[in-house]
């Protein structure tokens, strides 16, 4: 067995284990501090949104690519003068094409800006593709995917609640699929990298991911605390950090399994590519799945443990556990008092003695047998002649 598997097994039979739930406050700190950064990043920076999503004019062009390729095209897009052109994106495409982006234009400016990447290119204005894009198509794509982002929660928090029979479960995933959703959108404010349908399409593939390893911690859950208010021995709190000490090596097998080869498709999309919709998906698969795997192991449980713990019943529970705690620690504790007790009292008594004579200055009284002095010097009892004793 190797090492990592002594370790779950050890995990699962509760001789090793790390107090997740006892530590909460921390985690929550550590997400708080997250969500913060990851809202201050939107407002602050905000998204970085696509050509499908503002509109514009797309235009990709083969060109062998150096390392003034993207300020050389921005420039001589820039001269053109076009009406409403702004700043254009450039970027390149591995080692031989280059794509510029602008804002909605003119049909006479889209020509010119065309003429001007051809005549930059090295290439006819025909080996120059444009496309129009609209930006109320990505509206609608934007508009959509938060349909689907409700109806996918509303469901969800049906489908758990009826699963589990419990409705604070329920309430514990859907804030842990806001927290994994929040964080994922900020990373992406905070990199740059550009929203496109791709990216929408891993927001909402990662919720996914992330329910299924919260699922998998709250039914070990509902194992360990299934009849729990009839005893003594366990709070809530105790079962559910049992749970989670119990699943998390899968969830951490299954979360790396995951992520090998979206990290690869984001190194492909990011390094190979340069651009386009691997790297979009990838990047939010792959921030989506390890942020999903942290919430399932330190946020979610622990939102059902301290709504559960709030519950009567639990309460009741929690002072029988701690009372139960209390006993045992006093039986302990009580042979060792015990025997404390009893070698404190043997010392009285031998030591009564000498103390009253040491308090009345007295010397001790002799015996009243005869004694004599040895050869040694030490008093020695005198017998009678053998004639005198009684018969």
């Amino acid at each position: 067995m190797s090492k990592l598997g002594q370790i779950g097994a050890k995990l699962h039979r509760g001789e090793v284990s790390y107090d997740f739930i006892g530590h909460r406050k921390f985690w929550f700190g550590l997400s708080i501090a997250l969500v913060v950064i990851s809202i201050g990043g939107l407002f602050a920076r905000g998204l970085a949104l696509g050509i499908e999503f503002r509109g514009g004019v797309e235009y990709e062009a083969k060109v062998k690519v150096t390392d003034a390729t993207v300020q050389d095209f921005g420039d001589v897009v820039k001269a053109t003068n076009a009406k409403g052109l702004g700043d254009p994106v450039v970027t390149t495409i591995n080692n031989d094409k280059v794509r510029v982006q602008t804002k909605p234009l003119e049909q006479n400016d889209i020509g010119r800006v065309r003429d001007a990447i051809a005549k930059e290119a090295g290439v006819p204005s025909e080996q120059v593709t444009s496309q129009q894009i609209g930006a109320s198509w990505g509206q609608q794509i934007a508009d959509k995917a938060i349909v689907a982002l409700i109806v996918f929660l509303v469901l969800v928090f049906a489908v758990i609640w009826l699963y589990f029979r419990e409705a604070k479960a329920s309430m514990a995933a859907i804030i842990a699929l806001i927290h994994d959703v929040t964080i994922t959108v900020g990373v992406y404010a905070l990199i740059g990298f550009d929203v496109t349908p791709a990216t929408v399409i891993g927001v909402l593939t990662i919720l996914g991911y992330s329910l299924y390893d919260t699922v998998v911690v709250f039914d070990k859950v509902r194992e360990n605390t299934r009849g729990i208010t009839g005893s003594n021995r366990f709070t809530y709190s105790d079962a559910t950090n049992l749970a989670v000490n119990q699943t998390v090596v899968r969830s951490i097998n299954t979360t790396v399994t995951a992520l090998l080869p979206v990290g690869a498709i984001l190194v492909v999309g990011t390094v190979v590519l340069g651009t386009g919709p691997l790297k979009d998906l990838s990047l939010a698969l792959f921030v989506g799945i390890a942020v999903g795997a942290y919430s399932s192991i330190f946020i979610a449980p622990s939102l059902l443990a301290v709504f559960k713990e709030r519950e009567p019943g639990m309460q009741a529970l929690s002072k029988r556990v701690a009372s139960k705690k209390a006993q045992v620690a006093a039986a302990a504790a009580a042979p060792a008092a015990v025997a404390t007790a009893g070698a404190a009292s043997r010392t009285a008594v031998q030591d009564a003695p000498r103390k009253a004579e040491r308090a009345t200055g007295s010397a001790p009284t002799p015996s009243t047998r005869p004694m004599k002095a040895a050869a040694a010097g030490r008093p020695q009892p005198t017998r009678k002649p053998r004639s005198k004793r009684g018969k």
